[in-house]
């Protein structure tokens, strides 16, 4: 499905409202003067209030469903678009991240 690049600065969080932070593995390719957001990055959490019975808060956001025919340095590209879930410290599923901010000149599929 189309959609704006993610990148390095793009305002996104986890289904509880913690804020997302992208660790870009490559810094070559640029959107807006910030590096372009890819499958080999990470994704961290931070403040996610969700805390039931055993406190599980989201810490890592990972992309199962990127750009199907972008690619920066070999890796498909991350779209506002593209779908992911958010995952505890044990890697339990906590839902779908939701992206807020990101640049509007280039898209990609």
């Amino acid at each position: 499905m189309p959609g704006q690049l993610l990148h390095v600065n793009a305002a996104a969080m986890c289904p509880h409202g913690g804020q997302m932070t992208v660790v870009p593995s490559q810094t070559r390719v640029l959107v807006g003067g910030q590096p372009v957001a890819t499958m080999a990055d990470t994704y961290l959490i931070a403040g996610c209030p969700f805390a039931p019975v055993k406190a599980q808060p989201c810490v890592t956001v990972r992309w199962l469903v990127p750009a199907t025919r972008v690619r920066v340095m070999g890796q498909p590209v991350i779209l506002n678009t593209s779908t992911g879930l958010a995952h505890s410290a044990e890697q339990i599923p906590q839902g779908a991240p939701v992206v807020t901010v990101v640049q509007s000149r280039v898209r990609g599929i």
